[in-house]
Protein backbone atom coordinates (compact mmCIF):
# COMPACT_ATOMS: atom_id res chain seq x y z
CA UNK A 1 0.00 0.00 0.00
CA UNK A 2 1.11 3.41 -0.82
CA UNK A 3 2.22 6.05 2.23
CA UNK A 4 -0.70 7.87 3.69
CA UNK A 5 0.02 11.02 2.22
CA UNK A 6 -2.99 11.86 1.43
CA UNK A 7 -4.42 11.52 5.48
CA UNK A 8 -1.61 13.17 5.94
CA UNK A 9 -2.18 16.46 4.04
CA UNK A 10 -5.52 16.63 4.93
CA UNK A 11 -4.78 16.70 9.02
CA UNK A 12 -2.30 19.17 7.97
CA UNK A 13 -5.03 21.57 6.14
CA UNK A 14 -7.74 20.54 8.50
CA UNK A 15 -6.17 21.85 11.80
CA UNK A 16 -6.94 25.73 11.09
CA UNK A 17 -9.91 26.90 13.46
CA UNK A 18 -12.83 28.46 11.55
CA UNK A 19 -16.28 29.20 12.99
CA UNK A 20 -18.66 26.61 10.41
CA UNK A 21 -21.80 28.10 8.62
CA UNK A 22 -25.18 26.48 10.56
CA UNK A 23 -25.87 23.14 9.27
CA UNK A 24 -29.17 23.06 7.66
CA UNK A 25 -31.22 21.41 10.34
CA UNK A 26 -33.15 19.25 7.61
CA UNK A 27 -30.38 17.99 5.95
CA UNK A 28 -30.89 14.38 6.78
CA UNK A 29 -34.58 14.39 6.39
CA UNK A 30 -34.33 15.61 3.35
CA UNK A 31 -32.15 13.25 2.06
CA UNK A 32 -33.88 10.08 3.21
CA UNK A 33 -36.65 11.72 1.73
CA UNK A 34 -34.91 11.74 -1.64
CA UNK A 35 -34.12 8.26 -1.39
CA UNK A 36 -37.30 6.72 -0.44
CA UNK A 37 -39.17 8.90 -3.14
CA UNK A 38 -37.15 9.42 -5.81
CA UNK A 39 -34.85 6.58 -5.44
CA UNK A 40 -36.33 4.03 -4.03
CA UNK A 41 -40.24 5.17 -5.67
CA UNK A 42 -38.94 5.62 -9.08
CA UNK A 43 -36.53 2.42 -8.90
CA UNK A 44 -33.74 4.63 -10.13
CA UNK A 45 -30.80 2.35 -8.25
CA UNK A 46 -31.35 -1.68 -8.33
CA UNK A 47 -30.14 -2.53 -4.90
CA UNK A 48 -31.35 0.31 -2.82
CA UNK A 49 -35.12 -0.42 -1.68
CA UNK A 50 -33.43 -3.50 0.11
CA UNK A 51 -30.35 -1.93 2.09
CA UNK A 52 -33.33 0.68 2.93
CA UNK A 53 -35.97 -1.70 4.64
CA UNK A 54 -32.88 -4.00 6.28
CA UNK A 55 -31.58 -0.59 8.04
CA UNK A 56 -28.19 -1.45 5.91
CA UNK A 57 -27.61 1.97 5.28
CA UNK A 58 -25.11 4.24 7.26
CA UNK A 59 -26.32 7.46 7.41
CA UNK A 60 -23.22 10.17 7.91
CA UNK A 61 -23.93 14.13 7.94
CA UNK A 62 -20.27 15.42 7.49
CA UNK A 63 -19.88 18.85 9.42
CA UNK A 64 -16.90 19.26 7.05
CA UNK A 65 -16.30 22.88 5.63
CA UNK A 66 -13.06 22.84 3.44
CA UNK A 67 -12.28 19.55 1.15
CA UNK A 68 -9.30 18.51 3.62
CA UNK A 69 -12.16 18.16 6.32
CA UNK A 70 -14.11 16.04 4.16
CA UNK A 71 -11.16 14.05 2.85
CA UNK A 72 -10.71 13.07 6.47
CA UNK A 73 -14.40 11.90 7.03
CA UNK A 74 -14.11 9.60 3.80
CA UNK A 75 -10.60 8.15 4.50
CA UNK A 76 -12.51 7.07 8.31
CA UNK A 77 -15.98 5.96 6.14
CA UNK A 78 -13.79 4.00 3.92
CA UNK A 79 -12.49 1.84 6.41
CA UNK A 80 -15.30 1.27 8.89
CA UNK A 81 -17.10 0.23 5.60
CA UNK A 82 -14.27 -2.11 4.59
CA UNK A 83 -14.15 -3.50 8.26
CA UNK A 84 -17.91 -3.79 8.47
CA UNK A 85 -19.86 -7.05 7.62
CA UNK A 86 -22.71 -6.02 4.80
CA UNK A 87 -25.43 -7.74 6.96
CA UNK A 88 -24.63 -4.30 9.26
CA UNK A 89 -23.49 -1.96 6.67
CA UNK A 90 -24.00 -2.64 3.29
CA UNK A 91 -23.47 1.19 1.87
CA UNK A 92 -22.61 4.95 3.76
CA UNK A 93 -24.03 7.58 2.35
CA UNK A 94 -21.51 10.87 3.18
CA UNK A 95 -23.68 13.96 3.24
CA UNK A 96 -21.61 17.26 2.79
CA UNK A 97 -23.97 20.46 2.76
CA UNK A 98 -21.72 22.96 4.41
CA UNK A 99 -18.80 22.08 1.83
CA UNK A 100 -17.83 21.86 -2.22
CA UNK A 101 -21.41 23.20 -2.95
CA UNK A 102 -20.44 24.44 -6.26
CA UNK A 103 -20.99 21.64 -8.79
CA UNK A 104 -17.26 22.31 -10.68
CA UNK A 105 -15.25 21.93 -7.28
CA UNK A 106 -17.29 18.72 -6.23
CA UNK A 107 -16.38 17.38 -9.76
CA UNK A 108 -12.73 18.08 -9.19
CA UNK A 109 -13.03 16.41 -6.03
CA UNK A 110 -13.95 13.18 -7.61
CA UNK A 111 -10.48 12.82 -8.76
CA UNK A 112 -8.80 12.85 -5.36
CA UNK A 113 -11.54 10.35 -4.29
CA UNK A 114 -10.03 7.50 -7.12
CA UNK A 115 -6.35 8.43 -5.78
CA UNK A 116 -7.63 7.33 -2.29
CA UNK A 117 -9.05 4.57 -2.76
CA UNK A 118 -6.35 3.69 -4.92
CA UNK A 119 -3.57 4.60 -2.30
CA UNK A 120 -5.78 2.99 0.40
CA UNK A 121 -6.06 -0.09 -1.02
CA UNK A 122 -9.52 -0.35 -1.81
CA UNK A 123 -10.02 -0.30 -5.64
CA UNK A 124 -12.26 -3.46 -6.92
CA UNK A 125 -13.77 -3.37 -2.99
CA UNK A 126 -15.00 -0.35 -2.61
CA UNK A 127 -16.55 2.89 -5.30
CA UNK A 128 -17.89 6.28 -4.24
CA UNK A 129 -21.14 7.47 -6.38
CA UNK A 130 -21.34 11.37 -6.72
CA UNK A 131 -24.59 13.41 -5.89
CA UNK A 132 -25.14 16.37 -6.01
CA UNK A 133 -27.66 19.34 -6.19
CA UNK A 134 -25.96 20.69 -9.67
CA UNK A 135 -24.80 17.27 -10.94
CA UNK A 136 -24.60 17.25 -14.75
CA UNK A 137 -22.62 14.55 -16.76
CA UNK A 138 -20.13 15.63 -19.47
CA UNK A 139 -21.54 16.72 -22.51
CA UNK A 140 -25.21 17.37 -21.28
CA UNK A 141 -26.93 20.70 -20.41
CA UNK A 142 -27.89 21.95 -16.71
CA UNK A 143 -31.46 21.83 -17.64
CA UNK A 144 -31.20 17.90 -18.73
CA UNK A 145 -33.45 16.14 -16.93
CA UNK A 146 -31.35 13.55 -17.50
CA UNK A 147 -28.90 14.66 -14.91
CA UNK A 148 -31.83 14.25 -11.98
CA UNK A 149 -30.65 10.31 -11.50
CA UNK A 150 -27.46 11.90 -9.29
CA UNK A 151 -28.83 14.59 -8.40
CA UNK A 152 -29.93 14.95 -4.96
CA UNK A 153 -31.00 17.47 -1.99
CA UNK A 154 -27.45 17.97 -0.45
CA UNK A 155 -23.95 17.20 -1.92
CA UNK A 156 -22.94 13.57 -1.40
CA UNK A 157 -20.64 10.90 -1.60
CA UNK A 158 -21.55 7.52 -1.65
CA UNK A 159 -19.80 4.46 -0.72
CA UNK A 160 -20.70 1.23 -2.41
CA UNK A 161 -19.35 -2.26 -2.04
CA UNK A 162 -18.35 -3.56 -5.31
CA UNK A 163 -19.84 -7.29 -4.27
CA UNK A 164 -23.39 -6.03 -3.67
CA UNK A 165 -23.49 -3.79 -6.95
CA UNK A 166 -22.34 -6.90 -8.75
CA UNK A 167 -25.26 -9.08 -7.11
CA UNK A 168 -27.76 -6.66 -7.43
CA UNK A 169 -27.03 -6.12 -11.29
CA UNK A 170 -27.22 -9.65 -12.10
CA UNK A 171 -30.13 -9.76 -10.47
CA UNK A 172 -31.74 -7.68 -13.71
CA UNK A 173 -31.91 -9.54 -17.19
CA UNK A 174 -30.30 -6.63 -18.71
CA UNK A 175 -28.39 -4.41 -16.55
CA UNK A 176 -26.75 -2.37 -19.44
CA UNK A 177 -30.23 -0.77 -19.53
CA UNK A 178 -30.77 0.63 -16.20
CA UNK A 179 -28.97 3.60 -16.51
CA UNK A 180 -31.38 4.70 -19.88
CA UNK A 181 -34.45 3.56 -18.63
CA UNK A 182 -33.23 5.63 -15.46
CA UNK A 183 -33.13 8.52 -18.16
CA UNK A 184 -36.49 7.84 -20.09
CA UNK A 185 -38.46 7.79 -16.84
CA UNK A 186 -36.86 10.85 -15.00
CA UNK A 187 -37.51 12.61 -18.81
CA UNK A 188 -41.15 11.05 -19.18
CA UNK A 189 -41.83 12.63 -15.69
CA UNK A 190 -40.70 15.91 -16.18
CA UNK A 191 -39.21 18.75 -14.63
CA UNK A 192 -42.27 19.84 -13.04
CA UNK A 193 -43.59 16.00 -11.81
CA UNK A 194 -40.01 15.31 -10.44
CA UNK A 195 -40.28 18.34 -8.15
CA UNK A 196 -43.79 17.37 -7.42
CA UNK A 197 -42.74 13.61 -6.33
CA UNK A 198 -39.82 15.19 -4.05
CA UNK A 199 -42.48 17.71 -2.62
CA UNK A 200 -45.10 14.58 -1.74
CA UNK A 201 -47.86 16.32 -3.58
Amino acid sequence: MARNHFIAAAKAAATGKVKPPPMPVDALPDMQRWLERAVIGLNLCPFAKAVHSKGQIRWVLSSATSPEALLLSLLQELQHLATTPARETDTTLIVHPLVLQDFDDFNDFQGVVDAVLAEQGLEGVLQVAPFHPQFRFAGTRANDLGNNTNRSPYPALHLLREKSISRAVAAFPEPEAIFEKNIATLRKLGGDGYRKLLAGE
